[in-house]
């Protein structure tokens, strides 16, 4: 009984002990403060970030705008991780531990997962030669495999691609073995029209050439007058003109709808026919031994 009745007295004196609820107190008080600083400091360090970079119109020295945006997300990666890592330290120090000796042992613990971890290095030294080469950037669309769409963000350890369909891949950037950026030149709309057998082709040349000399003042994403190549091919009913147009990057899909529009509207004001399929038959019954031939056509 004397026993517990001593340390019952002394876990009293010791849990109404007022410098411990002090220091207990100014400890939550310290740690709050430290975690609002930090998100502060991101904040404000993110603003800055912007400035920066927003700036390189005055500058000499310009970057493109796809990759001041990658470089933006990869900078407010980098600030995030540094300034969350000091905070953990200072909260761990606050809580009265010895930050040096927790050093020193992850410094021989990373030591030693660092040997298994090289698929994470890779990971890193891959995204920096991605920043550092502008292989592609944040806006871009490229395919990556079987990965096709648009680059949401380049980490130092993976990359984030939304696909037009709206799935997001992540991507380790050590996988990243092979790319093609659709982005970086113009692309090319090529629309093949087909014209029947009866139509005046060189009339129909003639009426498309001036319809496409007017088109790039309607549409400003064609980087150039649109060309008509001529006649591409011969078909079982058609003859088939091709017409090819020089877009800004990505944009030739969008291009191409609207040169068939174009093309259909003028086609149908100079009263010029769309083919349609047809059949041709025989009647081996015809008289005289010879076979008769007929023409039937179906819509």
């Amino acid at each position: 009984m004397l026993l517990i009745k001593t340390i019952n007295d002394k876990l009293q004196e010791y849990l109404f002990n007022e410098e411990l609820w002090v220091g207990i107190g100014f400890g939550i008080l310290k740690i709050v403060l430290i975690v609002i600083v930090s998100a502060i400091i991101i904040r404000v360090g993110n603003l800055a970030i912007q400035k920066i970079l927003s700036l390189r119109v005055k500058s000499p020295l310009r970057i493109s705008e796809r990759r001041e945006n990658t470089l933006a997300k990869l900078l407010s990666n980098v600030m995030t991780y540094v300034v969350y890592f000091a905070a953990l330290l200072m909260v761990l120090e606050t809580m009265t531990l010895d930050v040096r000796a927790l050093l020193a042992g992850a410094g021989i613990v990373g030591l030693a997962v660092g040997f298994g971890a090289q698929n994470l290095v890779r990971d890193i030294i891959t995204g920096f030669f991605i920043i550092f080469e502008d292989q592609f950037s944040v806006g871009d669309v490229i395919r990556v495999g079987a990965f096709e769409g648009t680059v949401e963000e380049i980490g130092l350890r993976t990359t984030k691609i939304k696909s037009w369909t709206g799935e997001l891949h992540i991507l380790p950037n050590g996988s990243i073995v092979e790319v093609t950026n659709f982005s970086i030149h113009n692309s090319t709309a090529v629309v093949d029209v087909n014209v029947s057998y009866e139509s005046d082709i060189q009339h129909v040349e003639e009426v498309i050439r001036d319809l496409l000399r007017v088109l790039p003042s309607k549409y400003e994403d064609m980087a150039a007058v649109p060309e008509l190549l001529g006649v591409q091919n011969f078909g079982a009913s058609e003859i088939t003109l091709r017409v090819i147009c020089e877009t800004a990057p990505m944009q030739h899909f969008y291009v191409s709808r609207m040169i068939r529009k174009e093309i259909k509207l003028m086609m149908d004001e100079h009263g010029i026919d769309i083919p349609f399929p047809r059949i041709v038959m025989y009647n081996r019954d015809a008289k005289e031994g010879q076979a008769g031939k007929g023409e039937s056509s179906g819509g």
